[in-house]
Parts: C-alpha cells; structure tokens; sequence
C-alpha cells in the first residue's frame, strides 16, 4: 500500500489555476452541483475504475471529496492503476477556501 500524499488546498488553488494539475472530483452529482473547483472533472468514486482512461497518467492529478476520506480511497485507487503523480486534498471541499463553481 502506497502513501496517499496530501496537499494544502492553497498548494491545489496554485496548481490548478496554473494548469499544473488536473483536479477530480470523486463526490456524488449532487455534491458536485453544490459547488466544485473550477474546471474539476467530475468523476463519481463508484465510477472511477471504469473511467480511468479519462484522466492521463502523464499528468499530476489531485483528488477531491467532501472530507478528504472518499478522495484518499481514489488515490489509493489511482496508485494501484499505475499512477503515480497522485495527491489528496487535505480536508476536501471542507478546508477548501478558492473559487467555487456551481
């Protein structure tokens, strides 16, 4: 079992408005309409498995839920699917202070 490495939600914002990663959301449709990070691809964490070819193993990706539970169990996920720039936002949409979009 790999180390889930987790992100301060200012080191996401950064890296997200800079293009320097690609944020998923792995929360329920009806989390995700109550606001998500913008440009977040929005992929539920029932249907991660079937949906890995939407997001590029070239890439940094950072994982977002609620709390930060559910989006641990994606990286965890992701790791095992042979991802290895992987990260948690520490505390979910909870700590997270940045743009919103509904």
């Amino acid at each position: 079992m790999k180390l889930v490495h987790h992100l301060s939600p200012e080191r996401v914002e950064s890296m997200a408005r800079n293009g320097q990663a690609i944020v998923v959301d792995v929360r329920e449709s009806s989390e995700y309409k109550q606001g998500h990070i913008p440009r977040a691809r929005h992929i539920p964490l029932s249907q991660l498995v079937h949906r890995l070819k939407e997001v590029s193993k070239s890439h940094t990706v950072v994982v977002v839920c609620q709390s930060g539970n559910r989006s641990a169990r994606a990286c965890e996920m992701l790791q095992q699917a042979g991802y290895t720039k992987v990260f948690n936002l520490s505390g979910g949409m909870n700590n997270w202070k940045g743009p919103v979009e509904r």
